[in-house]
C-alpha cells in the first residue's frame, strides 16, 4: 500500500513547474490550448495530459546582415540593420507562426530591402530617422498578428561605391571652395566699405591723409632691408607742409 501510494504522490507532485519573471507559460491539454500561466509555481497535469511552451518575452535582438539595395536613384548600396523586438503576446507566438524569431527575422530583411530602395541616397545620408521609423512601422505591421512587437530599427552602416565616394568627397571639396569665396568676397566688400568711409574722411581732413602716410611707410620700413622711394609734394616744399600743419603764420628760422 505504501509504494503505491509513494509512486501516486510522486507522479502528483511531478507536475510541479517554475516559470520565471519573464516567462510566460503557453499550456496544451491533450493537446489542445487550455490558456497561459506564471510567472511563478505553476502546476501541470501530470503523465502528459498537459504540456507547456515556455516563451521568453524579453527584447531580442535581430541582426540583420547587410542587404544589396538600389536605391531610388538608381544606386546600390550596401545597408546593415539591427531589429530589437519582443513577444507581448506569448499565445499568438506559438500558435500562430512556427518558429517565430526566424519569421521575424526573414520579415526584416524583406522589409530593410523594400523601404531603402524608396529613398533616394541623399535622404538615405541626411534623414537616417525618418528611413529607421519607416521600416519600423512596415515590420511591426507583420508583425503584430505573431504577437510580436517591435521596439526600434536602426541602420547599422551604408555601404557606397567607391566611384560614388570619390564623386561625392570631389562635391565636398567643390562646396567648401565655393563657401571660401563667397566668404572672402564677402570680406573684400566690408573691407572696400570701410575704405570708402576712410577715404571720405581723409578727404575732409587732408592731414588725416598725410599722417597715414607717414605712418605707413614707418609700417614698411622696419625691416630696413630695402629703400623706399615715395613721392609727395609736401616732402619737397616745406612751405607747404607748414601750411598744412597751420603754421604758416610762425616765423621760419
Amino acid at each position: 500500500m505504501y509504494p503505491a501510494f509513494l509512486i501516486i504522490f510522486l507522479v502528483l507532485i511531478s507536475g510541479f513547474r517554475i516559470v520565471k519573471e519573464y516567462e510566460r507559460s503557453v499550456v496544451f491539454r491533450l493537446g489542445r490550448f487550455v490558456g497561459q500561466r506564471g510567472p511563478g509555481i505553476i502546476y501541470l497535469l501530470p503523465l502528459g495530459i498537459e504540456q507547456q511552451q515556455k516563451v521568453s518575452q524579453r527584447v531580442v535582438t535581430l541582426d540583420i546582415p547587410a542587404q544589396q539595395v538600389i536605391t531610388k536613384d538608381n544606386i546600390s548600396i550596401t545597408v546593415a540593420a539591427v531589429s530589437y523586438a519582443k513577444i507581448i503576446d506569448p499565445t499568438k507566438a506559438v500558435l500562430a507562426v512556427e518558429r517565430v524569431w526566424y519569421a521575424a527575422d526573414q520579415i526584416s530583411q524583406t522589409t530593410v530591402r523594400n523601404i531603402v530602395g524608396q529613398f533616394l541616397l541623399d535622404q538615405l545620408l541626411s534623414d537616417r530617422a525618418t528611413v529607421n521609423a519607416k521600416i519600423k512601422e512596415v515590420i511591426d505591421s507583420h508583425t503584430e498578428p505573431w504577437g510580436i512587437e517591435v521596439v526600434a530599427v536602426e541602420i547599422k552602416d551604408i555601404v557606397l561605391p567607391d566611384g560614388m565616394q570619390r564623386a561625392m568627397a570631389r562635391a565636398a571639396e567643390a562646396e567648401r571652395e565655393r563657401q571660401a569665396k563667397i566668404v572672402a568676397a564677402e570680406g573684400e566688400l566690408q573691407a572696400s566699405e570701410k575704405l570708402a568711409l576712410a577715404a571720405d574722411v581723409m578727404q575732409a581732413h587732408p592731414i588725416a591723409y598725410h599722417l597715414r602716410t607717414l605712418q605707413t611707410l614707418a609700417e614698411i620700413s622696419i625691416e630696413k632691408n630695402s629703400t623706399i622711394i615715395f613721392p609727395t609734394s609736401i616732402a619737397t616744399d616745406p612751405s607747404k607742409v607748414l601750411e598744412t600743419l597751420g603754421l604758416a603764420g610762425i616765423d621760419k628760422k
